[in-house]
């Protein structure tokens, strides 16, 4: 019998603890939406703010606001309902935007590591290195690409044959939950997942480090301390988000099936789609300089 909905039982071992979940799944969920959304109208209102780096931020911001959007209304909605279940339409739908929002958010990371490059490396070529036309191509590449990797990613899984009564160890259709929900093993598609993932999270990862390779290198000949310090400061904050958001994801996609534990992903999982979020409009807000003042004249 062809499955026509899946189960996600992934916090159904706690069921003393599903209201409070929820309470606190909520109370982030909406910090999230304030937070990216108040970052967004900042960037948007502020004139001073209208450069590379914060255009891209916003862009990021839309994408993380998206991301969780994917994930998170759902999760709720199992949290406090008795049916915990999701159809096989609704469970393509949210791994295609789920895993496309994903690339995406490590691209455009990654674009940003390119703009931190260019300010401190060429800051006398950085307004012609670095015009609209450039940032807005950099972000239509970082779509483009995250959501066709995505598209082909779904497609393959979705493919398989999945027969019967069907539960998600999970609590929404990641990749590796739903590949063990088949009926069959395939290790050809198991083989073309890890390859996309390789190419968006580790190949993104090796850009970034180039990146500040060549940042290090051009603030070690600053001369003066204060120098290298207002240098660095500049890159503080995207590197927090970039160790963040490039280390759960290497944890949970970028290892051998033999070391999968579904049962623990299930708490890193829940850091990168509730708390990464999070990280970033806070870590932006309080490091940045920029956007805090801007937060300051907006609040008067």
């Amino acid at each position: 019998t062809k499955v026509m909905e899946f189960i996600l039982i992934g916090f159904s071992d706690f069921p003393d603890l599903q209201i409070p979940l929820f309470v606190f799944f909520f109370l982030t969920y909406l910090a999230t939406l304030t937070g990216n959304v108040l970052l967004m109208t900042i960037i948007r209102v502020h004139r001073h703010l209208h450069i590379p780096m914060y255009f891209f931020l916003s862009i990021l911001s839309f994408s993380e606001t998206c991301y969780t959007f994917a994930i998170i209304p759902k999760m709720l909605v199992n949290l406090i309902t008795e049916e915990k279940s999701i159809s096989f339409t609704g469970c393509a739908v949210q791994m295609f935007f789920f895993i496309g929002f994903g690339g995406t958010n490590c691209m455009l990371l990654t674009a940003m590591g390119y703009d931190r490059c260019v300010a401190i490396c060429k800051p006398l070529h950085y307004r012609v290195l670095m015009n609209n036309r450039v940032c807005i191509q950099l972000v239509i590449f970082a779509t483009v690409t995250g959501f066709t990797l995505s598209l082909i990613d779904t497609y393959f899984i979705f493919t398989l044959p999945f027969c019967g009564e069907k539960e998600i160890n999970h609590f929404f259709c990641d990749m590796a939950p739903v590949i063990q929900a088949a009926c069959t093993e395939n290790n050809g598609i198991e083989i073309v997942i890890f390859i996309f993932c390789i190419v968006v999270v580790f190949g993104s990862f090796l850009l970034i480090l180039l990146s500040y390779v060549l940042i290090f290198n051009t603030i070690l000949k600053i001369p003066s301390t204060k120098g290298k310090c207002k240098a660095f400061s500049t890159c503080a904050s995207h590197l927090t988000v970039v160790i963040v958001h490039f280390g759960c994801a290497s944890i949970i996609y970028l290892r051998p099936k033999s070391v999968y534990s579904l049962e623990k992903d299930t708490l890193i999982s829940v850091t990168y789609t509730v708390v990464t979020p999070l990280l970033n409009p806070v870590v932006y807000s309080l490091r940045n300089k920029d956007v805090h003042l801007a937060l300051r004249k907006s609040l008067g």
